[in-house]
């Protein structure tokens, strides 16, 4: 259940194509405050700009829900992959994609649907300078086709001086009760060969290297976990609280509630023409959130730099 690599193993069910115009005028509509702005992104797709007074700065696609840029003092700290596509049929590869119902490998496509459908906003607004924006993904026929229950998720994305945070909200709308699995798919800028991860030691892992089908159970001895080839290791029962070295100067505290698990995850080789540029680190809930009719699942990401 680990993560594999972010290449898109898509079912016969094709991606619904975006109404790129006219969802950014609907976009901008419901988009009203001084420092949060919609425009045309790469693609034409819609695009929300969130500047806060203290400088910083995040960027992010309807498409997908997903955060392709957060800047602090003009330093953009995630990556986008130089192979990714913005064209509305594939999965933006970089950023923060969701991977939601399904992290990895399962059932339906890889990593779900959550990063191929459009969401829509809902709620925006600023707090002493700090924009956040709320954005919308309930069920339609192409989810359906895989995954056959109503559900809504909210993701409120919240941009500070030196942070970005989010939170994604999921509800049960559906007669029944259903399960899923869910990640961040986090990637941050670094410099491969310096990169390491504080907080780890003693976590249950699942190694995927060197059998991605077969994941070797075992405990992380490592105070500091570096990236010294290919990487794809799910931890379980994570720390609330992770630090990045990016090894570019950088040094990124993560936090969460209630994402319990963790993953890296570097391709190496696999992907010879940037994986040298970042290091993903993933907060995941790897068990399955089984919800009733009318629960809900919540769970928040903290991402701040000093």
């Amino acid at each position: 259940m680990a993560a594999l690599p972010m290449t898109c193993s898509f079912s016969a069910v094709t991606p619904r194509r975006v109404s790129r115009f006219s969802g950014v005028a609907m976009a901008s509509a419901g988009a009203k405050v001084e420092n949060v702005k919609v425009g045309q992104g790469l693609g034409d797709l819609p695009k929300v700009v969130l500047t806060s007074v203290h400088g910083s700065e995040a960027e992010l696609y309807l498409y997908g829900g997903c955060v392709t840029s957060w800047k602090v003092a003009n330093k953009d700290l995630l990556f986008v992959r130089p192979d990714a596509v913005f064209t509305g049929q594939k999965p933006i590869s970089g950023g923060i994609p969701h991977c939601f119902p399904q992290f990895g490998p399962g059932a339906i496509q890889q990593h779900g649907f959550a990063r191929n459908m459009s969401w829509s906003i809902v709620n925006s607004e600023t707090v002493d300078g700090n924009p956040s924006i709320t954005l919308e993904l309930k069920d339609g026929p192409y989810s359906r086709a895989m995954w056959d229950y109503s559900f809504q998720a909210l993701y409120k994305v919240t941009l500070d001086r030196n942070a970005l945070s989010t939170e994604l909200k999921v509800t049960n709308t559906d007669a029944k009760p259903f399960s899923f699995t869910t990640a961040l798919h986090t990637y941050f800028r670094a410099l491969v060969t310096r990169a390491s991860v504080k907080g780890l030691k003693g976590c249950k892992t699942l190694n995927k290297d060197p059998d991605p089908k077969n994941p070797v159970e075992g405990k992380e001895e490592r105070a500091l976990v570096t990236f010294p080839g290919f990487v794809d290791c799910v931890y379980l029962e994570a720390p609330t609280e992770l630090q990045l070295d990016n090894g570019l100067g950088g040094v990124i505290t993560i936090k969460n509630t209630n994402w319990s698990d963790a993953v890296l995850w570097n391709p190496h080789l696999t992907m010879e023409s940037c994986y040298k540029d970042f290091v993903c680190v993933e907060n995941a809930k790897i068990g399955e959130v089984k919800l009733e009719p009318n629960e809900s699942w919540t769970a928040s990401q903290h991402l701040s730099i000093v």
